[in-house]
């Protein structure tokens, strides 16, 4: 997992740069974008591996640690006014968790949809996103074969894990095994070799 913050003065120079909600650019765009943040605003990133998130869930749910996560990059930035892009279903209750991590009077302004309303959280996601996807092309490396993107919606992420559970039993390295696809797809595969040994005798 990866968070990233943007802290500017006023974000004229991020309005012409044109950033957007990362997930609207394209990779190259995406690329040259975090280039041209990186020179004219100062900015933090919080890497969370997928060992530290199995962790961290045997004692918080994933929403404290999101927060706990958003907490340390606002610490590091040190702004007084804070936006962030809610990653809980309820605005003021990730506001609340934040607000807990930093024991502080920093100003929150928790919104769903954030990287679209303010160009400083559209320009954090677009360094947090350009960081993630070369943090996965560095996974890439480590197979013979391709990953996908990692997330639970990619079909590809999801044929490769199957994949290598069917061949080595367990999962690949860096998975998230408390993530709840892992779950499922465990299950998955195991009453399918199940069904095909019963097939079988």
């Amino acid at each position: 997992m990866v968070v990233a913050g943007v802290l500017v003065d006023e974000d004229s120079g991020l309005r012409k740069l044109g950033v957007k909600d990362s997930k609207r650019l394209t990779p190259s765009r995406r690329e040259i974008l975090a280039g041209e943040i990186k020179a004219v605003a100062k900015y933090e990133v919080v890497i969370a591996t997928a060992e530290d998130i199995d962790i961290l869930r045997q004692s918080y749910t994933m929403n404290v640690i999101e927060s706990k996560l958003f907490a340390t990059v606002i610490e590091r930035l040190g702004p007084g006014l804070a936006y962030l892009d809610a990653a809980d279903t309820n605005e003021e209750e990730f506001k609340r968790l934040v607000s807990n991590e930093l024991g502080s009077n920093i100003r929150i302004v928790s919104k769903h949809g954030a990287d679209d309303l303010y160009p400083v959280v559209s320009a954090a996601s677009i360094i947090a996103k350009t960081r993630r996807d070369s943090l996965i092309a560095e996974i890439q490396e480590g197979f013979d074969q391709d990953i996908g993107s990692g997330y639970p919606s990619d079909q590809r992420t999801i044929g490769f894990l199957k994949d290598w559970y069917r061949e080595h039993g367990e999962m690949p390295p860096h998975t998230r095994l408390s993530w709840k696809t892992v779950t499922r797809l465990i299950n998955e595969v195991s009453m399918k070799g199940l069904e095909t040994f019963n097939e079988g005798e």
